[in-house]
């Protein structure tokens, strides 16, 4: 499980100079339409394009080589999408199906 967790800094570490300052600069760039919460589906894409930018060979896969250090399992797309939903659920406190910025600012529950 600590593996996945470190997983989700992929993107800021792929985007670090990119990076935003505060829980509203992440909203307004992961609410791609505009409406000012966060889906699952915005969430999963935008946390996505970190994996993305890593996968050098585009193959979907991150292996040992794409990774940070250069070692480590290699994991899928679909396996990291799968656990940046399980990651929006318990963002996501009180249970609308979006995300507010105080809910991505907030630590994820267990």
């Amino acid at each position: 499980m600590r593996y996945f967790a470190a997983l989700l800094l992929l993107p800021l570490i792929a985007a670090a100079q990119d990076f935003p300052q505060t829980p509203a600069e992440y909203l307004q760039r992961m609410d791609s339409n505009g409406d000012g919460k966060i889906s699952e589906a915005e969430y999963v894409e935008y946390m996505s394009n970190g994996f993305r930018r890593m996968d050098s060979n585009g193959d979907g896969v991150l292996e040992a080589d794409e990774l940070p250090g250069g070692h480590g399992k290699p994991i899928t797309l679909r396996s990291y999408q799968d656990n940046l939903r399980r990651q929006f659920h318990k963002l996501d406190r009180n249970h609308d199906g979006y995300l507010s910025a105080k809910e991505l600012a907030a630590p994820p529950q267990g």
